[in-house]
C-alpha cells in the first residue's frame, strides 16, 4: 500500500490533485474572450501608455473646445478675436487695422452715378453691376409724362425725371402740374417738349411730354424749353 501511494505522489506532483482536463478550461476561457471581443475594440494594455499619448489627448480635447467656441461666434466677434490675436502675437495698433472709409458708396451713390435718363441698346454693352443696378432701378420707372424742377430756371437749368409708382397713383405729373413745387390742378395742358441734355459727357436730345400749367408753362417758354415741342391736349 505504501508503495502504491509514493507511486502516486510522483505521478500527481508532490500529492496534488491534477486533471487531464485543466489545460482546456484555460483554452475555453481564451476562445470565449476572443468571442466576446468586438471587432473594434482594442485589446488590453498590459504597459501603461505613453506620456505623448496623454499629451495628444489633450491637444484634441483643446482643439475641439476652441472650435466650439469660434463656431458659437458671429463672423464680426470671429473677426475681432483673429486681430486681437493677431496683436497679442505679433505686435501693433487696432489703428493699422482700421478700414479706410473714403471710397465707400451707398446704393444712391452707384444709381446717381451710373443713372441713365434713356436706356439705348449700346448702353447695355458691357454691364456691371453697377449699371444693372441702375436699369433696374429705370424700369421700375413710369416713363410717359415728366416731373420738372424750375427751380433753377433763372439760370437757365432745368431738370427733368420720370415718375415714380406714388406720383403716379396720385396723379402728379398729370392730373397735377408736373412742376416740382407746384400742385395746381385747373388749368392744366400737356406738352411736348424736346429735352436736350448731357448726360455721362455725351449730348443726347429726347421728346418728353409735359403736363404743366399756365405759370410753368410760361417760365419754360421764356427759356425757349419748349420752342421745338407743341401742345398735344
Amino acid at each position: 500500500v505504501k508503495e502504491r501511494m509514493d507511486s502516486l505522489v510522483k505521478v500527481h506532483g508532490g500529492g496534488g490533485y491534477d486533471s487531464d482536463f485543466s489545460g482546456d478550461d484555460e483554452e475555453g476561457e481564451k476562445r470565449e474572450e476572443e468571442i466576446l471581443q468586438k471587432p473594434f475594440q482594442k485589446g488590453r494594455h498590459s504597459k501603461v501608455a505613453h506620456r505623448t499619448l496623454h499629451a495628444d489627448e489633450l491637444d484634441r480635447e483643446e482643439a475641439r473646445n476652441r472650435r466650439a467656441h469660434l463656431i458659437s461666434m458671429n463672423a464680426f466677434e470671429r473677426h475681432k478675436k483673429f486681430i486681437g490675436d493677431y496683436i497679442l502675437y505679433y505686435g501693433g495698433k487696432m489703428v493699422d487695422f482700421k478700414r479706410s472709409a473714403a471710397k465707400d458708396k451707398t446704393d444712391f451713390d452707384v444709381l446717381r452715378e451710373n443713372h441713365r435718363f434713356l436706356w439705348r441698346d449700346e448702353d447695355e454693352d458691357d454691364m456691371t453691376w453697377e449699371k444693372e443696378l441702375a436699369k433696374k432701378y429705370y424700369d421700375k420707372l413710369f416713363k410717359e409724362y415728366c416731373i420738372a424742377d424750375l427751380s433753377r430756371f433763372k439760370e437757365n437749368k432745368f431738370g427733368f425725371r420720370w415718375r415714380t409708382e406714388n406720383e403716379v397713383v396720385s396723379g402728379k405729373g398729370q392730373f397735377q402740374c408736373g412742376n416740382k413745387r407746384c400742385e395746381k390742378q385747373d388749368g392744366l395742358k400737356s406738352w411736348e417738349v424736346n429735352f436736350a441734355y448731357v448726360e455721362h459727357g455725351e449730348k443726347r436730345n429726347a421728346l418728353v411730354k409735359l403736363s404743366k400749367c399756365l405759370f410753368s408753362m410760361v417760365i419754360l417758354c421764356k427759356r425757349h424749353v419748349c420752342l421745338t415741342g407743341g401742345q398735344v391736349g
